[in-house]
């Protein structure tokens, strides 16, 4: 089966007034999808799930958000080359998806008029193999894996000739937008497997959201890249309208383990532009979360719930009667990964800024935040890191 990719809303079975609702989200936010995630569609469900993942929808046009949430750029040393955690590059290898997931949070580098994302794949591989304590690498994007099978393999083999990476890690959400990429390309196949070996296996983490996703053809597809030895993980945000039911997150985790790819993390979705309508508080998020492993077997329930702050990966740990309990999972800082606090519970915060009183409070907090972990300073008027002045 060879796929069809598409722009326009014109090959989509919308009325017009359905298409004149969204003009102004289409003229700032691209559409791009295939033939075969748009056939899992249930088109005659305006709430189908799988329409609220790819198909444009008014509520994007809201002024909420920032464009980069997690402030990457100022982690980026390079174009296309993040370097926020001392022992883990991420590179953008590709600008391209297989598909423009609405919620997405590097939204901003498929926009017109962005700054060229992508990797300059030899300066790159410069650069991390004079950072001795790089040991993992997350090749990112767009997607890798729209990549052809011989510039992906340039990419791979730079790193594997890298001593002190140890970890090679591919995020990639082909195996669910369009798994005939890899059953049509056994070379492609091959090629990973080449590189994944008994003692340095080659990651593929992938963006299952919702058990619809889960596919003949998609199990089919994870099953050749783990026979050719390719570990597969899975991440995913909790997305309101898409995932935030208990059973249909059990569901989704329960199809995964089934497959052999473990739940890696759950995100708590990233406040983006654009994105206000698929957030679900984090109290919210956590219950949810703890209602689905009860209906999970032992190997689903291996997911963290998580946010990726500017100031790290934050873990949920957990939330009592008066207070929500994080861990810094990963931070940029190493002297303050895993430091445990907690804040006053608030139902209504989506983001870790939220805990924080006021606005005032929030930015004098996160500015005094930012100077104890060493990182860059945030913007005063939006949050935003800035570099620090030397």
């Amino acid at each position: 089966m060879s796929t069809y990719y598409t722009h326009s809303l014109d090959s989509l079975p919308l009325t017009d007034s359905e298409k004149q609702a969204v003009t102004k989200v289409m003229a700032q936010y691209q559409f791009r999808a295939n033939d075969y995630y748009l056939s899992l569609i249930d088109w005659e469900n305006p709430s189908d799930p799988i329409r609220r993942i790819i198909v444009p929808h008014p509520d994007e046009a809201r002024g909420w958000g920032a464009l980069d949430p997690s402030s990457e750029c100022d982690y980026t040393v390079m174009p296309g080359l993040q370097h926020k955690y001392s022992d883990t590059a991420i590179m953008l290898a590709s600008d391209v998806c297989g598909g423009l997931c609405r919620f997405c949070f590097r939204k901003r580098i498929f926009m017109d008029g962005s700054e060229p994302a992508k990797v300059d794949v030899p300066e790159a591989l410069r650069y991390i193999e004079g950072a001795t304590e790089i040991s993992n690498v997350l090749i990112s994007g767009g997607d890798p894996l729209l990549l052809s099978t011989a510039r992906l393999e340039e990419i791979i083999s730079g790193l594997s000739a890298i001593p002190h990476v140890q970890f090679i890690r591919i995020g990639s959400r082909m195996p669910v937008f369009d798994p005939y990429r890899i059953i049509n390309d056994p070379a492609l196949v091959k090629m990973l497997g080449s590189y994944s070996r008994p003692g340095s296996k080659i990651y593929i983490q992938t963006h299952f959201n919702h058990p619809n996703e889960i596919t003949e053809a998609a199990q089919k597809a994870v099953h050749m890249l783990q026979r050719a030895g390719i570990i597969l993980t899975n991440q995913t945000p909790l997305l309101r309208g898409v995932n935030d039911d208990p059973e249909v997150l059990a569901d989704l985790f329960n199809g995964l383990a089934r497959m052999g790819v473990p739940p890696y993390y759950l995100f708590v979705c990233r406040p983006t532009t654009g994105n206000q309508h698929f957030t679900v508080p984090v109290e919210e998020g956590y219950t949810i979360l703890q209602a689905a492993l009860r209906h999970c077997s032992g190997p689903a329930k291996r997911a963290r719930f998580c946010m990726s702050h500017a100031t790290g990966k934050i873990e949920v740990l957990g939330v009592t009667e008066d207070q929500v309990l994080f861990r810094r999972h990963r931070a940029p800082a190493d002297k303050v990964a895993g430091e445990i606090f907690g804040f006053p519970r608030n139902p209504r915060a989506t983001w870790l800024d939220d805990y924080l009183d006021t606005e005032a409070d929030s930015a004098e907090a996160l500015q005094a935040e930012s100077a104890a972990l060493d990182l860059p300073d945030l913007c005063k008027t939006c949050g935003a890191g800035v570099p620090r002045p030397n």
